[in-house]
């Protein structure tokens, strides 16, 4: 009889397409485990940890129903061997059934990776690696693409994936709409008499999770309310979940993906992260039912909401991969603007007068969720302009999000949100006075704060911090073509009205905490 081998699979390696799950091999176990080192390298949002813990054993569950052995430890059974880390359970496991050879899929966050490769180092065993199988470029494919760059262009990588798989190009590798990119058709703001579908949930009991956490010990963050969690946690709803999106939100996804409202948290977005982020479904399919039903439907999934679907996920997400790989471990300490001030108590509360802030907080500890804007132009253009150290933003957007895994967290938050990276992401900070806001949502109507004011004690802080942030940095920024037209403007406000809206500014970090 063959020796038996132990493959582990992580809680973001749920894919069971992998060429490992092609054949029972009665030699292979499959193992996976809740460890207290995964539920607390950072503090998670309640829900995050619950659909990580849910989606994990729904997939044991699943391996076993096709056959496969498969070994999975609770955070209860883990504690009580007194094992906190992946690997110590690992090696124990290993040692138990006695297998001669052990296998891991490469992991997608740095920590793990060093993690494996160290046991890996001191395993006197023969171990074995394998590719997720997941993503649609390697994961070193952006550093050589930009090998002698100082920054990395996202569009010149996303037009090289187009022609790399084929997608939406002609034979001769040119876009086959005309155009690359529909960005400019992608910034709508909501009409008044806008209604939007309601989304399909899959809502489950959470109560064993919940309990499970509170007895360990576990500190999160968050609330699920009911005690019910409403993600897809299995390939089948996954599945389900993207049906549901072509179908009722994709024909308006472009136009307004850009927008925020007090009245509908999703919108017309996919919310399909935590899916593909755990592996559940592949971009390649998420991309391919797009496609598809943009191809049988024309006139009603214009090319604009299709492409600007494809390029978030074939484009961005794929290009966010590319630049942690290229630049961990050192990216994960960059902080080029100096920024030191600490996080507002209330991003942890959603306790603040400022509406926007208060909204968008509070969804995020509600649901575990924000869409990309309100994750970039709200809660992380108010830490840029106040100048919070990237460490503590880092902290927060990891825990706070159901979909937050390090490689796509941190360099959005650390390089296109805080501009911490020294600009290798974004040629411009993304920041913005209450103006685009406003412009961008309902959320500047009824405030405690007044939009169009910059100073006194009612004027909203976005826009005495936004005027404050360009003049403390203007030897980074005053020469950056992108941003020339913000400082003739600054340039334009007389002595006294600069130190009137530096004075504001300087009132609002020193009483953040108040706002």
């Amino acid at each position: 009889m063959a020796s038996p081998t132990l493959r582990l699979i992580l809680g973001d390696q749920l894919n069971e397409n992998h060429s490992w799950f092609k054949q029972v091999d009665p030699t292979v176990t499959y193992c996976l485990f809740e460890t207290w080192s995964e539920a607390n390298y950072t503090r998670h949002h309640i829900q995050k940890i619950t659909g990580f813990f849910l989606a994990m054993r729904a997939f044991a569950k699943r391996l076993r129903e096709l056959g496969h052995t498969v070994v999975y430890r609770t955070l209860d059974e883990t504690k009580a061997l007194q094992l906190e880390r992946i690997s110590d359970n690992f090696a124990h496991l290993a040692d138990e059934v006695g297998a001669k050879a052990l296998g891991y899929q490469l992991p997608d966050e740095y920590r793990l990776d060093q993690e494996l490769k160290s046991f890996s180092e001191n395993y006197e065993g023969v171990i074995e690696t394998a590719d997720t199988e997941h993503f649609l470029s390697d994961r070193n494919e952006l550093a050589e693409l930009f090998a002698g760059k100082k920054t990395y262009l996202m569009e010149t990588f996303y037009r090289m994936m187009r022609r790399k798989h084929g997608i939406m190009v002609t034979p001769a590798g040119e876009p086959e709409t005309g155009q690359w990119n529909y960005d400019h058709d992608n910034r709508g703001r909501l009409p008044k008499d806008i209604t939007f579908p309601v989304a399909k949930t899959f809502p489950r009991d959470a109560t064993e999770i919940i309990e499970l956490l509170e007895r360990n010990g576990v500190e999160t963050i968050g609330r699920i309310p009911g005690q019910q969690f409403s993600y897809p946690v299995t390939r089948a709803e996954c599945l389900e979940a993207l049906a549901d999106f072509t179908e009722q939100r994709l024909p308006h996804f472009g136009t307004y993906q850009d927008a925020m409202t007090v009245d509908h948290p999703l919108l017309y977005h996919a919310n399909l992260s935590f899916a593909m982020n755990t592996k559940l479904i592949s971009p390649k399919e998420v991309i391919a039912a797009a496609i598809q039903a943009w191809r049988e439907e024309p006139e009603t999934i214009t090319i604009n909401q299709v492409e600007g679907f494809v390029r978030q996920i074939l484009g961005w997400r794929e290009y966010m991969r590319g630049v942690y790989w290229a630049n961990m471990p050192q990216f994960a300490s960059t902080n080029d603007l100096n920024h030191e001030r600490a996080l507002p108590a209330w991003y942890w509360t959603g306790a603040t007068k400022m509406n926007c802030l208060q909204h968008a907080i509070n969804q995020s500890l509600d649901l575990a969720y924000a869409h990309h804007i309100q994750r970039l132009m709200v809660t992380g253009n108010f830490a840029l302009l106040l100048g919070v150290h990237p460490d503590e933003v880092d902290a927060w957007y990891l825990g706070i999000y159901v979909d937050a895994i390090e490689w796509v967290e941190i360099t959005n938050t650390r390089g296109m949100s805080q501009r911490a990276d020294g600009g290798l992401v974004a040629t411009k900070p993304y920041c913005s006075s209450a103006n685009y806001i406003d412009k961008m949502s309902d959320y500047c109507k009824g405030c405690h704060y007044q939009k169009k004011e910059k100073t006194g004690p009612r004027a909203c802080p976005f826009n005495s911090l936004y005027w404050d942030f360009l003049d403390r940095h203007r030897e980074q920024f005053s020469n950056n073509f992108r941003m020339a037209f913000m400082y003739k403007t600054w340039d334009r406000y007389s002595g006294e009205q600069k130190a009137a809206i530096l004075e504001r500014a300087a009132w609002v970090k020193e009483n953040a905490d108040e706002l």
